[in-house]
């Protein structure tokens, strides 16, 4: 647009230059008169263009719904459910510290959240394995129970379920950052943009193992990278619901390694 105006404006002062008279008589004069008028012509033109400037400025401020993103551009909370994100209070409850005893007692007991409409089919215990810790005939040879489950793991150690269940599908395990207050659990919608999110295992059916009833349901294991060593919440879900929670304590990798089975069956009941 500012070039279009500079060559309108020059063709015009190009004409009056053509007709301004010169006779050779009067040359030095008019060379003289004719520099004046160029200084002044000049002036002219970049005041004009300065004008048009500071004009094109001021309307593109004064109109903030132009080209520019005026969207304050929320982000979407996707879950895991199809549900919205978790923590509505904003509160942040969390006990992470993996020597925060006081705020967190490991029992090996699950906290059944009582629903209305739960079945208790859909979940009547539990065997969780460590791959790296533990034998099979000790700490990870447990019947699937409700009140004595293994609730202790290293770091970057897979992590194996084993439900007792009428369910095939639907079950998921969140593994969250320890909150002080259980009772957040009874009616919170779950999603991997909560700040304490660390991981979560889908369980079903192993029908496509050879010997499906002795495979695991589903497996994970935390990130020494992402992860810090201290408390965490398994949370159990059906078909987005929890149903029920274990209070679990993750060492640093190699921390347990070294320790029998009677010594980790102490650390389990603090």
């Amino acid at each position: 647009m500012f070039l279009a105006v500079f060559q309108r404006r020059l063709s015009v002062y190009e004409m009056l230059w053509q007709v301004l008279p010169c006779p050779e008589s009067k040359a030095k004069g008019n060379d003289t008169m004719k520099k004046t008028l160029a200084i002044i012509l000049a002036v002219v033109l970049v005041l004009g263009l300065a004008a048009c400037d500071s004009s094109g400025t001021t309307s593109q401020n004064n109109n903030p719904s132009g080209s520019g993103n005026n969207s304050s551009n929320p982000s979407t909370n996707s879950t895991g459910d199809n549900q919205p994100s978790g923590n509505e209070s904003g509160a942040d409850n969390t006990s992470q510290s993996g020597n925060n005893a006081e705020a967190a007692k490991l029992t090996g007991k699950m906290n059944i959240i009582n629903l209305d409409d739960r079945d208790p089919s859909v979940l009547r215990g539990v065997t969780i394995k460590g791959v790296n810790t533990g034998s099979y005939d000790g700490i990870n040879g447990k019947e699937p129970s409700l009140t004595d489950v293994r609730c202790i793991f290293e770091l970057n150690e897979w992590i194996e379920f084993y439900p007792d269940t009428d369910a095939t599908y639907g079950l998921r395990v969140w593994i969250l950052k320890h909150r002080d207050d259980q009772e957040y659990y009874n009616k919170a919608k779950f999603s991997d943009l909560d700040p304490n999110f660390a991981n979560y295992c889908d369980l079903h059916y192993p029908e496509d193992e050879e010997n499906p009833d002795e495979w695991y349901w589903g497996n994970f294991y935390l990130n020494m990278e992402e992860c810090e060593p201290g408390y965490y919440d398994f949370v159990f879900t059906y078909e987005g619901k929890a149903i029920a929670t274990l209070l679990t304590r993750f060492y640093k990798e190699g921390e347990l390694s070294a320790k029998s089975d009677t010594e980790l069956e102490a650390l389990m009941h603090e």
